[in-house]
């Protein structure tokens, strides 16, 4: 491989790291939205009890943070490789935790929409 396809490849993927990094902060944005609108704007417009959609809002709202976070951690953790060569794999305890908190947060939604 000549230095000038090293290059090529290292800029690639620097690109392609900004640009998952750029979706990590799209989906935090959009799980924030929904804590908004879920915690603060459905109790408004619903009667009944309120706990359950301001609950929710908090978990979807952490869970946004979390996002973001992760997303910057992520992105530096790949430049990082980057520089030493090494692989980078994502841990698995961490998609599974996401995973399991956003199904939890959706089967919640999907309940509280079918109960009220």
């Amino acid at each position: 491989m000549s230095e000038q396809t090293a290059v090529d490849a290292t800029r690639r993927t620097r690109l392609a790291n900004e640009r998952t990094f750029l979706a990590w902060w799209r989906t935090a944005l959009g799980t924030l939205g929904l804590a908004v609108g879920v915690g603060k704007i459905l109790p408004e417009v619903t009667e009944g009890d309120h706990w359950p959609y301001v609950a929710l809002g908090l978990v979807l709202a952490v869970t946004g943070a979390l996002l973001a976070g992760l997303g910057w951690w992520r992105h530096r953790t790949v430049e990082h490789a980057l520089t030493g060569g090494e692989e980078v794999v994502p841990p698995a305890w961490l998609i599974a935790t996401l995973s399991l908190v956003l199904s939890v947060a959706g089967f919640a939604i999907a309940l509280i929409v079918v109960a009220t």
